[in-house]
C-alpha cells in the first residue's frame, strides 16, 4: 500500500495540464518526472540561469574589452564566447591547468598575459559546474551540497569586488566593467552578479533543508578578496 501511495504521488507529480486552442485541457505525463523531485526541478533551473547569467557576463566584459578575446588569437567574441561554452571539451594551456578560484585570479595577476575574461570566466564558470556537481539535470538519488553553492556565491561577490578595486601597476583596472561616470552610469555588471548569488543563496537554503541541515552557520556575510574553494568540500 505505501508503495501504490508513493507511485501515486510521483505520477501526479509528473502531469501536466495545458488549454489547447479549442477550450478543452489536456493531461500530459513526462516520464522523466516521474524520477525528479521539486527540488531536482528547482535545481534544474537554478544552474540553466547561473549558466547563462555568467555567458552573458563573460559577453558584456569581451565587448568592454575586445583585446582580451584577440590575445588568444580568436577572430571574433562569438568564438570566445563558445570556447568559453566549450570549456570542458578543450584544453587551456594558458591557464596552465587552473580551474575555479586560481584560474579566476589570474584575470587579476600583473604577471598574466593571456585572455583575462577567459581566466575570470573559466574560472566562475568551472566553480559553477563544481557547485552543480558537474550535472545539467537532477533526478531524485542526486545531492547538492549548500556549502559549494553557497561558496560559489560569495565568489561571485568577491569577482564583482576585483573588477571594481583591482588595479595593474599604471592604475588601470584589469578589467572595465561597470561604468561609474554620473553622465553614462551602468552598474548591469553587479546587478547581474547579484541576480546570481541571490539564486545560489536561494539554492543554498533549498538544499540545506533537503539535506536536514542546519544553514545559520553558512549566513554570515564573507568579505573578502580570496575566492573559497568549491571542488575540495565534501
Amino acid at each position: 500500500m505505501r508503495w501504490l501511495v508513493i507511485l501515486l504521488v510521483l505520477s501526479l507529480s509528473a502531469c501536466s495540464t495545458r488549454l489547447g486552442k479549442d477550450g478543452r485541457t489536456e493531461t500530459t505525463v513526462d516520464a522523466k518526472y516521474l524520477i525528479k523531485t521539486e527540488v531536482d526541478r528547482i535545481a534544474d533551473t537554478g544552474r540553466a540561469e547561473v549558466m547563462g547569467g555568467l555567458m552573458l557576463i563573460a559577453d558584456k566584459l569581451y565587448k568592454r574589452n575586445p583585446k582580451e578575446w584577440k590575445k588568444a588569437g580568436l577572430a571574433s567574441r562569438e568564438a570566445a564566447l563558445e570556447r568559453l561554452s566549450l570549456r570542458n571539451q578543450r584544453s587551456w594551456p594558458e591557464l596552465a591547468g587552473a580551474r575555479e578560484g586560481p584560474a579566476a585570479a589570474l584575470a587579476f595577476s600583473e604577471t598574466f598575459s593571456g585572455d583575462r575574461v577567459a581566466a575570470l570566466m573559466f574560472g566562475l564558470l568551472s566553480m559553477a559546474d563544481a557547485a552543480f556537481e558537474h550535472k545539467e539535470e537532477f533526478y531524485i538519488l542526486d545531492g547538492l551540497n549548500e556549502i559549494k553553492l553557497y561558496n560559489c556565491a560569495r565568489n561571485m561577490e568577491v569577482a564583482i569586488w576585483k573588477l571594481g578595486h583591482d588595479r595593474n601597476p599604471a592604475g588601470e583596472p584589469y578589467l572595465l566593467s561597470n561604468e561609474l561616470d554620473a553622465a553614462n552610469r551602468n552598474l548591469s555588471f553587479e546587478r547581474e552578479f547579484g541576480r546570481l548569488m541571490g539564486i545560489l543563496d536561494f539554492m543554498a537554503k533549498v538544499v540545506a533543508d533537503r539535506n536536514g541541515r542546519n544553514f545559520s552557520r553558512l549566513t554570515q556575510t564573507v568579505v573578502g578578496t580570496i575566492f573559497l574553494p568549491v571542488s575540495f568540500l565534501k
